[in-house]
């Protein structure tokens, strides 16, 4: 599994409630779908009456993604962050417009979390959840440490010339934060459209604005997370507004070794796979990038990390933990007005 499709998975944290419960609905949205990033992507419009030719509007949806894929896959040949990650230290590479903004917001919340890195690819792939199989023991210390010494943020230096590494080998992966990016893009081409009542999701992460058919707002479900494998079921159901919004976790993602479990979150800071209590972060935001970044810091964090940091930045942030008497919630100030 590479690194892209091991984020996208494990992002199935929040879905829809009762948008197909459309009987109930005089008017029907105008609903897109289509594949993009290694997953799906799904759209609803309410078009309150304009005259919409839905195959027009999917082109334009689908040029938008294939744009900001073929900027930021690692699986397009010659996409921009091959390029950029094939460059030797100190080499200024010009960048696009898309890929300027998710680089810049990917450096600050690097810089602000220390929990979110972009550099960190090879490490994922050194505990076996990149494209590679799986290690058959555990990496040494000495690797660790070899590791993180060449990898991190302050190892790239983005100015208006563009974008270079002070690190021979750095390379970029965007899996926590170009999906969110893609939603993004959609949401503003759909309000450059003329339409301020949509729901926008890419691989189980979502932006909603405005509402449903008779002023009904959007209800956004966040998915149980000691649910039976196989099964999806719903913890809690929220009005999130106008926002976007991801879900992280580590239950979702895993393999044992040696009798220790080891998760897909990997905590720069350390070079390990996490160990706590937090298995379920939901972050709202008004870019689903924002959200989409946040939820994985703030999961690698752990729960009292987590609570400290959305209180210092005043985020909307809803998390479950586990304890010796089952599941455990804390919703922040500026997340309960949702619930």
């Amino acid at each position: 599994m590479n690194r892209m499709s091991t984020v996208l998975t494990v992002s199935l944290g929040v879905f829809l409630v009762g948008c197909d419960n459309v009987s109930h609905e005089p008017v029907k949205p105008l609903t897109l779908h289509g594949q993009t990033m290694g997953t799906t992507y799904n759209v609803k419009v309410f078009t309150q009456g304009k005259q919409v030719e839905g195959s027009e509007l999917q082109q334009k949806i689908d040029d938008a993604l294939i744009a900001v894929n073929a900027s930021m896959s690692p699986w397009v040949e010659n996409s921009e962050i091959n390029r950029f990650n094939g460059l030797n230290a100190n080499e200024v590479m010009e960048i696009s417009d898309d890929f300027r903004v998710v680089i810049a917001e990917s450096i600050r919340l690097g810089r602000s979390t220390k929990t979110l890195d972009v550099t960190m690819g090879p490490l994922i792939d050194l505990w076996g959840f990149g494209p590679d199989k799986r290690p058959t023991k555990r990496p040494e210390q000495t690797q660790l440490d070899d590791m993180r010494a060449h990898i991190g943020v302050d190892k790239l230096v983005l100015n208006e010339q563009g974008l270079a590494k002070t690190q021979n080998g750095l390379e970029l992966s965007f899996s926590a934060t170009a999906k969110g990016y893609g939603i993004d893009k959609v949401a503003l081409l759909l309000e450059q459209q003329g339409f301020r009542n949509y729901m926008v999701e890419i691989g189980g992460e979502l932006r909603v604005a405005g509402t449903k058919a008779n002023n009904k707002p959007w209800v956004i479900a966040i998915e149980q997370p000691d649910a039976p494998m196989g099964q999806r079921q719903i913890h809690k159901a929220i009005e999130p507004g106008n926002n976007g919004i991801a879900t992280s976790g580590d239950y979702r993602i895993f393999y044992e070794m040696d009798g220790e479990t080891f998760t897909h979150l990997i905590d720069p800071m350390t070079g390990m796979p996490v160990k706590h209590e937090l298995v379920s972060v939901t972050v709202l935001h008004p870019s689903a990038m924002t959200a989409d970044g946040l939820a994985t810091a703030l999961t690698v964090m752990g729960t009292e990390r987590a609570k400290a940091y959305a209180q210092q930045h005043d985020l909307a942030v809803y998390l479950i933990s586990k304890s010796d008497d089952g599941l455990v919630t804390y919703a922040s100030k500026r997340f309960k007005p949702y619930l």
